[in-house]
C-alpha cells in the first residue's frame, strides 16, 4: 500500500514540472512578442516632438530635431539654385549656346514648412508595421527626403519647347513617286527631336534636390526611314498598284485613279494613307450629294422650252464608303484584275414630285444615254460642237416619228454661227464650217443605241478619228454631211421621248439624254471585232512658198485602216425586237505635212 503511494506522488510531481516549465516557456515566448512593442514606445518617447534619426532632406540631416528648428536648420543650410542649366552640345545645338532658365523666371518656390512635416511624419502613419519597419529601418540606415516646391508648368514648358526648336531636325518620311514613267521608292531619313519627358524627368530630379548640376539635353531619333527589305516590299506592292487602275462609279459620274494618282493611296511602310483616301472621298461627296430636285417641264411652240427631270436627293454613306475604298485596294493588291470599279453607296430622297406629274406626253424617265470626249480639240471646234449640240435640246419625238440629224441641225456654214474647223472632205482633212458636227452626230448615234431604239441611217467616217476613240472601241460613230450622209432613227415607242443635252467645257466632254417612258426594252451591244488592219500611207512633205524655210506644219495625221464590226440586239422581256450589224470601213491615212521653202520673215 505504502508502495502505491510512493508511486502516485512521483508521477503528480512529475506532471506539476512539466506544467511549470510550459508556464516559464510560454511566459518567456510572450515577453520576446512584447520587447518591439516596448521598443517601439521607447523609441517613440525619446523622440517625442522630434523628426526620428537617420532622416534628410535634400542632403540634410535633420534626425533628432524639432519641426521648429529642423525648419530653420533646412533654410540655413540649403543653397537653393538661381537658375537651371543643360548641357552644351554643339553637335546639336544650331546656336551652339548652353540654354539657361532662371528659377525666377518659372515661379519656383520651395514650401520648407511642407518638407519638414513630411520628414517628421515619416514614422507617424496610421500603419503600425509600416511605422515599425521605417523605424528600425531609420535606426540603422538613413532616408533622404525631396524637397516640396512648386512652379509654373506652362512657363517651364514654353521655354523647353523653345531651345527644342533648335535641336528638332525633321525627319523625311518615306515616299512612293512616279517619275517619267518609273516609280521610285524614297527610303526617307532619320530626324532628331529633343526627348521633353527625359528633360522634365531630369530637370524636377535637380530641383527636388535642389542640385546646381546641369541637367543633360537628351535626344531621341526619329527612325523613319525603310530598311533595304522593307523598301523591296514597298517598291513590289508599288508596281502592282501603278499598272491598275481604280473607278469609282455614281450614275453618269466616274472618279478614275491610276499610275502616280493611285500610288498616293499607299504608304510605303505598309497600308494605305487614310488621309489622302479621306481627303478624295469628301472632294466626291461635295461633287455627288444633291438636294431632291422637283422636275421643270415648260413645252411651247411645239418644243420643250424648260427642262429638268425629277432627281432624288443625295446622301454619300461615308462608313460605307471608306470601308468599299479600303476593300477595292485590297482587290487591286490580291487580285489579278487591271481595272476594279466599284459603285459608290448613297441613299436616296425622293422629291415630292415626279418627272410624270409634270407632263401629259409620257416623259417620265431617262432610257438612254450617248457620251463622248473631244479632248485636244481646237477652240473652234469646241464652239462648232456646242452650236449644233443646242439645235437638240428640248427637241420631243412622237412616237411612230422618225428624226433626221441633218433636219434638226440645217443648214452648217459662216452665216448659221458655225467657225472654220477641220473636216474630211474628198479624201483630205482641210478647214471647213461645221468642222466638229459629227462629234454631235457621234454622240446621239450612242445615246439612241442605249436607248434602244432602231437606226434607220448612219454612216461611219472614212478614216478612225482619234476624238471618237477617247474612252470608246472604235467603230462606235456617225458621220453627217449635207445631202449625203445622214443620221437617222425612229421613236417606235408609245409615248413621245425628250433629248437633252449636257457639254461639259472644263472636262472636254459631250452628253446626250433621252427622255421617254421605259417599256423594259433590254439593248445589247457586242464588243467591236477589228479585222484586216492596214498600216497607213508613208508621210507626205509638200513645199510651200507661204512658209519660211525650215517650217514644218502638220496638216493631217496618220490612221491604220480597218474593218469593225459589232452586232445592236434590242430585246423586251425575251423577245428579240429587232437586230442590226453595224460595219466601219476605215481607209488608212496619211500623215501630211507642209515644208516651207519661203523666204525667212
Amino acid at each position: 500500500m505504502a508502495k502505491k503511494k510512493l508511486k502516485k506522488f512521483k508521477i503528480l510531481k512529475k506532471i506539476n514540472f512539466h506544467r511549470k516549465k510550459k508556464i516559464i516557456l510560454l511566459f518567456g515566448l510572450i515577453s520576446i512578442a512584447f520587447l518591439p512593442v516596448l521598443f517601439l514606445l521607447f523609441y517613440s518617447l525619446l523622440f517625442v516632438n522630434r523628426i526620428y534619426p537617420g532622416v534628410y532632406v535634400a542632403g540634410v540631416f535633420l534626425g533628432g530635431l524639432n519641426k521648429k528648428d529642423a525648419e530653420l536648420y533646412l533654410k540655413e543650410n540649403l543653397t537653393l539654385p538661381k537658375e537651371i542649366t543643360f548641357s552644351e552640345n554643339p553637335s546639336i545645338s544650331k546656336t551652339n549656346k548652353s540654354p539657361v532658365i532662371t528659377t525666377e523666371s518659372i515661379n519656383l518656390t520651395y514650401n520648407f514648412t511642407s518638407s519638414i512635416d513630411k520628414a517628421y511624419g515619416l514614422d507617424r502613419s496610421f500603419d503600425p508595421v509600416k511605422n515599425l519597419i521605417l523605424k528600425l529601418y531609420t535606426f540603422k540606415r538613413h532616408i533622404d527626403l525631396p524637397m516640396v516646391f512648386i512652379y509654373d508648368k506652362d512657363k517651364l514648358n514654353g521655354f523647353i519647347d523653345d531651345f527644342s526648336s533648335e535641336i528638332y531636325n525633321e525627319p523625311i518620311y518615306p515616299s512612293i513617286k512616279a517619275v517619267n514613267g518609273q516609280v521610285i521608292i524614297e527610303k526617307g531619313v532619320s530626324g532628331q527631336e529633343l526627348d521633353h519627358d527625359e528633360v522634365i524627368k531630369n530637370l524636377i530630379n535637380n530641383l527636388s534636390w535642389a542640385k546646381s548640376a546641369d541637367i543633360p539635353i537628351s535626344i531621341k531619333k526619329i527612325d523613319v526611314s525603310l530598311s533595304h527589305e522593307k523598301a523591296t516590299i514597298a517598291y513590289n506592292r508599288a508596281i502592282k498598284y501603278y499598272s491598275r487602275k481604280l473607278i469609282l462609279k455614281f450614275e453618269d459620274r466616274e472618279f478614275t485613279y491610276s499610275k502616280s494618282e493611285i500610288l498616293k493611296f499607299i504608304r510605303p511602310e505598309g497600308g494605305y494613307n487614310s488621309d489622302h483616301i479621306s481627303s478624295i472621298i469628301n472632294i466626291i461627296t461635295k461633287e455627288i450629294e444633291r438636294e431632291p430636285q422637283n422636275p421643270v417641264f415648260k413645252f411651247q411652240g411645239g418644243i420643250v422650252q424648260e427642262f429638268l427631270p425629277a432627281k432624288d436627293g443625295v446622301k454619300v454613306e461615308l462608313d460605307n464608303f471608306g470601308l468599299l475604298f479600303i476593300k477595292s485596294l485590297q482587290k487591286i493588291e490580291e487580285g489579278e484584275l487591271t481595272e476594279i470599279t466599284a459603285e459608290i453607296p448613297v441613299y436616296l430622297t425622293p422629291p415630292p414630285n415626279r418627272t410624270e406629274d409634270v407632263n401629259t406626253l409620257g416623259i417620265k424617265e431617262l432610257i438612254g444615254t450617248g457620251i463622248s470626249y473631244f479632248r485636244g480639240s481646237i477652240a473652234s471646234r469646241i464652239h462648232n460642237i456646242g452650236l449644233a449640240s443646242s439645235r437638240f435640246n428640248g427637241i420631243l419625238i412622237a412616237p411612230g416619228e422618225t428624226l433626221s440629224f441633218n433636219k434638226i441641225v440645217g443648214d452648217v456654214s459662216q452665216f448659221t454661227g458655225y467657225q472654220q474647223a477641220y473636216i474630211i472632205q474628198e479624201g483630205k482633212t482641210i478647214l471647213g464650217d461645221g468642222g466638229g458636227v459629227c462629234q454631235v452626230s457621234t454622240t446621239l448615234f450612242r445615246a439612241v443605241l442605249d436607248a434602244g431604239l432602231p437606226v434607220l441611217e448612219r454612216r461611219a467616217h472614212s478614216y478612225r478619228v482619234a476624238y471618237y476613240e477617247q474612252y470608246s472601241p472604235p467603230g462606235i460613230d456617225a458621220t453627217v454631211f449635207y445631202p449625203t450622209s445622214d443620221l437617222k432613227f425612229k421613236n417606235d415607242t408609245a409615248n413621245h421621248i425628250l433629248i437633252q443635252i449636257k457639254m461639259d467645257r472644263k472636262a472636254l466632254k459631250l452628253t446626250f439624254e433621252i427622255y421617254g417612258t421605259s417599256d423594259s426594252r433590254q439593248s445589247e451591244l457586242t464588243k467591236p471585232v477589228v479585222t484586216r488592219p492596214v498600216p497607213p500611207p508613208e508621210d507626205l512633205y509638200t513645199d510651200d512658198p507661204t512658209l519660211p524655210v525650215g517650217t514644218v506644219k502638220q496638216i493631217d495625221w496618220k490612221a491604220w485602216g480597218a474593218k469593225v464590226s459589232f452586232n445592236y440586239k434590242v430585246t423586251r422581256n425575251g423577245e428579240t425586237l429587232f437586230e442590226k450589224i453595224f460595219i466601219s470601213n476605215y481607209q488608212p491615212w496619211q500623215a501630211k505635212f507642209l515644208r516651207g521653202t519661203g523666204p525667212v520673215q
